[in-house]
């Protein structure tokens, strides 16, 4: 149980590099400096000694050869580290690869500015062994602090690898239930309307039909209620505050969330279906969450 380092951000860029035969012989740093005119090479070295590159077997002083391929993670921000941490948390499956936790509202999954401890991360290492470095450690996906319900985590990086292939492919099945404002004259339908971080607010994400990314939600009315309804939501991609940010836009905000709503009694929003292939095994598991009680207790006040 030792602290990890991570990196607290979703914006990260990978770069690749396959070195040539003009290459040949320099130091790692000093050929990365001339391909990156942008990074200098003090950010790079320090890159490089955070273990934010691959393969991490190289440091700044491994001679280039022609055909080495290097990938670089580069990020504004500078990483940190996460300890662990004595911290009940629901797990509901785990093997050697992998583990599922049904998340709490009101836990973050990661530590980040204004929130370094008592996350999920810090949790988790405390249970458990989990990789590094990296992006975050074991995280694949992620659910908002004010969001419950399960997720996936990977204990180490091929399973990672394989589960980020299965995201990137939308294989993955990710459902959730969401008490929104306002009714629906329709009992389905679908939001597909490209999302990017909002310019006049950085915490947001909006809809921005020009250099947005790709992102889609379908919808389907579960139960109508006085004012509001109760919806079953399915991802079909997995943009950051995606379905928070959809709802929004077509007018029917989340009851509770605070950044794209007005109100701030609480985020009713449940991750209540995960399911994937097993990595290693191929086996389909498909897990369910039960609504928790501040979940239930507010339908049957709205009831």
């Amino acid at each position: 149980m030792s602290e990890i380092l991570y990196i607290d951000s979703d914006e990260y860029e990978e770069r690749e590099t396959v070195f040539t035969e003009a290459d040949a012989g320099k130091r790692l740093d000093a050929a990365l400096a001339e391909k990156y005119p942008d990074l200098s090479r003090s950010r790079i070295q320090s890159i490089i000694g955070s273990g934010l590159i691959r393969p991490e077997s190289v440091t700044k002083n491994t001679k280039v050869r022609p055909g080495d391929k290097i990938v670089l993670v580069v990020n504004d921000r500078v990483p940190l580290t996460a300890a662990p941490e004595e911290i009940a948390i629901d797990i509901v499956y785990e093997d050697e690869d992998v583990i599922v936790v049904d998340k709490e509202r009101g836990m973050v999954v990661h530590p980040a500015k204004g929130n370094l401890t008592g996350t999920l991360v810090n949790a988790l290492l405390w249970h458990c062994n989990l990789p590094e470095p990296g992006i975050r450690p074991g995280i694949v996906h992620r659910i908002d602090k004010n969001t419950s319900g399960l997720l996936v985590v990977t204990k180490n990086d091929a399973t990672h690898a394989a589960l980020a292939e299965q995201f990137a492919a939308h294989t993955v099945n990710r459902r959730y239930l969401a008490i929104v404002k306002g009714g629906f004259s329709e009992d389905e339908g679908i939001v597909d309307a490209p999302l990017g971080r909002d310019p006049k607010n950085r915490l947001k994400q909006t809809v921005r039909h020009i250099d947005g990314k790709r992102a889609v939600t379908h919808w389907r009315v579960k139960e109508r209620l006085n004012g509001y309804t109760v919806l079953e939501l399915t991802l079909e991609t997995g943009r950051t505050h995606q379905i928070r940010a959809h709802m929004a836009y077509i007018g029917h905000p989340v009851l509770g969330d605070d950044l794209y709503g007005s109100s701030r009694e609480g985020q009713y929003l449940h991750a209540f279906e995960l399911g994937f292939d097993h990595p290693k095994t191929g086996e389909r598991l498909l897990f369910e969450s039960p609504l928790p009680a501040y979940f239930t207790d507010m339908l049957k006040k709205l009831q």
